[in-house]
């Protein structure tokens, strides 16, 4: 069954380049979400705008998250929530870090409904990779820890991102992907160890 997938930047959305724009531009049927303020975020407004999004789609829906917008994610909800396919979870954001972002806190700790894989780095400035792996145990998420990635972003040389591409496969199955104009052929699955927290 055919799937549509939302991408959901993080707090001052995802620039030229970033591996969400990137994906934003090639992949056939990708809807990316709009926020009216994405410097001062408000979680209310946030989440209404994800919802609305998803809710407006006729197929179910795979969640293709960043930072802030795993945190959004998590406060969606049960109608919007119920649409979900799956999400890849990069990169989650800690708001209690950041008093700009202190809305979005506490986060949510109960498990997800769906099947998510949050991705990790182990030194995230925005959040410990400590906290990022209690997320995925709460949500009960398949956890895929990397190496000195930083914050998954283009400032840490994620433009591309092929493994990122792999791990969204294996969400959303390849008969789902064998439409986009999303050139997979380079990538594979096989190399990514997956551990659910």
């Amino acid at each position: 069954m055919p799937v549509r997938f939302i991408i959901i930047p993080g707090w001052r959305d995802s620039g030229p380049g970033h591996w969400q724009s990137l994906w934003a531009e090639r992949l056939s049927g990708a809807v990316r979400v709009q926020q009216d303020d994405w410097v001062t975020p408000a979680r209310n407004a946030w989440v209404a705008s994800i919802a609305r999004t998803i809710l407006l789609q006729n197929e179910p829906v795979v969640v293709i998250a960043h930072s802030l917008g795993c945190i959004a994610t998590t406060h969606l909800p049960a109608d919007a929530v119920n649409r979900i396919q799956g999400a890849l979870l990069v990169a989650p954001a800690d708001p209690e870090r950041r008093a700009i972002l202190s809305d979005f806190a506490p986060v949510p700790y109960q498990k997800l409904p769906y099947r998510s894989v949050l991705v990790a780095s182990s030194n995230d400035p925005y959040c410990p990779v400590r906290l990022a792996g209690a997320y995925a145990r709460a949500w009960g998420s398949e956890f895929v820890r990397m190496q000195n990635a930083g914050h998954i972003n283009i400032e840490s040389g994620h433009g591309e991102w092929p493994l990122g591409v792999a791990l969204l496969q294996s969400l959303a199955g390849d008969v789902s992907l064998s439409a986009s104009s999303l050139d997979f052929s380079s990538t594979s699955s096989s190399f990514v160890p997956l551990e659910t927290a």
